[in-house]
């Protein structure tokens, strides 16, 4: 990107403006080289759109010398922006008869990068597992299996004791079929 854009003055007849900068795409300030040709000239500077917000020229009008050159210092505040704003550089002449615009883009200026403390640091590492979770990835099942498995245990152990407790066939169908769903649930739950 280029940070520097020349007006040629009063080069070829009186009054007139010439640049080869099509547009101009800036990060921050910029310089304006207005380059006179044979004459002296006055000229007018003046921005123009959404730039015109951020940026400022020293002053708006300007004497060159003949074949001489007047540098201009365009300041422009990117910081205070967040996305590209477009706007015109217009430099006039010959009391107005003659005007040139140059299309400007102020790009957001390259944003700092917030470091914290912590980068300083070196990187900890993992706390040790716990002996649940190093039998949890021994086993290779995950805790909600593990749960629901020791109240399948929990279920049978209590049929067993019913059954032991009052004895008979009934309590035995009733043992076997809770044993059954355990076995069931279980498969279920590996599988």
């Amino acid at each position: 990107m280029s940070q520097e854009v020349t007006v040629h003055v009063n080069r070829g007849s009186a009054d007139s403006l010439e640049t080869a900068v099509g547009t101009l795409e800036v990060r921050g300030s910029f310089d304006l080289h207005l380059q006179s040709h044979d004459t002296p000239a006055h000229v007018h500077c003046r921005l123009g759109g959404d730039i015109e917000r951020i940026a400022t020229l020293p002053e708006s009008n300007y004497y060159v010398e003949a074949d001489g050159e007047t540098i201009v210092l365009v300041r422009v505040n990117a910081e205070a922006i967040e996305r590209p704003l477009e706007g015109t550089l217009e430099v006039l002449t010959g009391y107005g008869s003659e005007s040139l615009s140059i299309p400007v883009t102020v790009k957001p200026a390259p944003g700092d990068v917030d470091v914290d403390e912590s980068l300083s640091k070196p990187a900890q590492n993992a706390p040790e597992p716990s002996d649940l979770e190093r039998l949890i990835a021994t086993v290779g099942l995950e805790p909600a299996t593990l749960g629901v498995v020791a109240l399948g245990l929990v279920a049978v152990g209590i049929a067993v004791l019913t059954a032991a407790t009052i004895g008979g066939p009934v309590a035995m169908a009733g043992l076997a079929i809770v044993s059954i769903g355990f076995l069931v649930a279980l498969v279920l739950l590996i599988r």
